[in-house]
């Protein structure tokens, strides 16, 4: 069968290609991107891709201009003769043999360059940030500071920060998208990343991620990441390394307050939460967090929108009347000191996040859910029905737990008691 050219036919298909790429090129913020030069690692992986981008494109064009014109050129005619058989042509052989293997060297050497680079021992002043995966959630320590967060990751601006990955059960990988990085943690063995965000970067919010599949809660293992300023991260270390502490804020003094915004002045009285009447008198240390506001209007793509589940209820009037005082006695004595740690308490437990400071955070369920009372109030009770798979079991007095089918009856809380440590727990600032 002959073919024949349509000249129109070819230009439709070419303008209608065009379109649609010109369409996905069309979009407002991307803020998971990795084509970012917000760190010295990503600034080599964009620059790497971009050569191999080049390199490929070339090839590209080059194999398909080959292909075309050969299509066109020997394609069949009428009255055409039969093509000559051809067996072998030493010269072209070694030509298309000679081609890829130079193209490999430009290609072979920035990428072992690039290697070489990220693989790299961070320097010895680095930042050093021990990271370890939990099913379904994020531990961040700062060895260095002594200071246990969970699933919100500080950093300062202009200091380069040394990752030590680690897994405390399956597979994981630690992914910060505009950072740049993704590299996994494995049992049994530690892995390393560094980078240095830019020392001009504006203090900023990122998303994290878990990028290797762990379970069934792989999708919801999120953290946040906060980039600020030296002195920023400084105010925020030194609150965090204290103990923790749930009386009313105060007034800071003057000289602390200097350069902060209203968010950055909470300021609150030292003492030992499991015995405040007899802490000693130390100096006061303000409450340092992101600014909230700065949150709410830039950084809207890190807020939380997984939705509460219907299987559970909560009288949520009684938010109001959660009393922190009888919520610490509640928390003291209930299944929560099992598992958490509160610092400056007898509540040691590595097994869960760290709750030390937990009322500064703005996520819960490691970035699941927003750190309200609502929230907070339904996790208690149940986080299983919040997050599949969570190993915090069910607390509610009454409540079946999904994954272990047992009612809970002795030792289970009453709404009245979870607002009560919901008050409790978002006090500790």
């Amino acid at each position: 069968m002959v073919g024949t050219f349509r000249p129109r036919r070819v230009a439709s298909a070419a303008l209608l290609g065009a379109l649609a790429l010109g369409l996905a090129a069309c979009g407002g913020e991307y803020p998971n991107s990795t084509f970012n030069h917000y760190t010295e690692y990503n600034t080599a992986i964009d620059a790497l891709w971009d050569k191999l981008l080049f390199w490929g494109t070339l090839v590209f064009i080059g194999v398909e201009a080959g292909l075309v014109y050969t299509i066109f050129r020997y394609r069949r005619r009428p009255g055409g003769a039969t093509p000559k058989q051809v067996h072998g042509n030493t010269a072209l052989e070694i030509t298309w043999t000679a081609i890829p293997a130079v193209i490999l060297v430009f290609i072979a050497i920035p990428t072992v360059s690039t290697i070489f680079k990220t693989q790299a021992k961070a320097a010895p002043d680095a930042l050093q940030v021990e990271v370890i995966g939990h099913q379904w959630w994020w531990e961040f320590k700062y060895p260095q500071l002594g200071i246990t967060t969970a699933n919100e990751l500080y950093l300062p601006n202009g200091r380069t920060v040394n990752f030590q990955l680690k897994t405390v059960d399956v597979l994981h990988s630690f992914w910060i998208p505009q950072m740049g990085g993704k590299r996994d943690l494995v049992s049994n063995r530690t892995n390393y990343l560094w980078f240095t965000p830019n020392a001009d970067l504006p203090s900023s919010a990122w998303n994290g991620f878990c990028a290797e599949f762990c379970g069934a809660s792989h999708a919801n293992m999120r953290f946040r990441v906060y980039t600020v300023t030296p002195a920023e991260f400084e105010q925020w270390a030194a609150h965090q390394k204290q103990p923790a502490v749930f009386k009313a804020p105060v007034v800071a003094p003057a000289a602390a307050n200097a350069g902060t915004t209203p968010v950055q002045l909470a300021s609150l009285q030292q003492g030992a939460v499991g015995d405040s009447s007899a802490a000693p008198a130390a100096p006061v240390v303000p409450v340092w967090a992101f600014p909230k506001e700065r949150l709410d209007a830039e950084f809207a793509y890190t807020v939380p929108t997984a939705k509460l589940p219907t299987a559970i209820s909560f009288d949520e009037s009684l938010l109001a009347q959660g009393d922190a005082e009888r919520g610490r006695q509640t928390f003291s004595r209930s299944s929560c000191i099992g598992c958490h740690a509160i610092g400056g308490t007898p509540f040691t437990s590595p097994i869960g996040p760290n709750l030390t400071h937990v009322g500064t955070r703005y996520t819960i369920a490691a970035g699941l859910y927003p750190n309200d009372a609502k929230h907070l109030a339904y996790w208690i009770k149940s986080a299983p029905h919040m997050k599949p798979g969570s190993i915090m079991p069910t607390v509610g007095k009454g409540l079946t737990d999904p994954v272990r089918k047992n009612v809970i009856n002795v030792g289970g809380l009453t709404d009245p008691e979870i607002a009560d440590i919901v008050a409790y727990l978002q006090a500790l600032k």
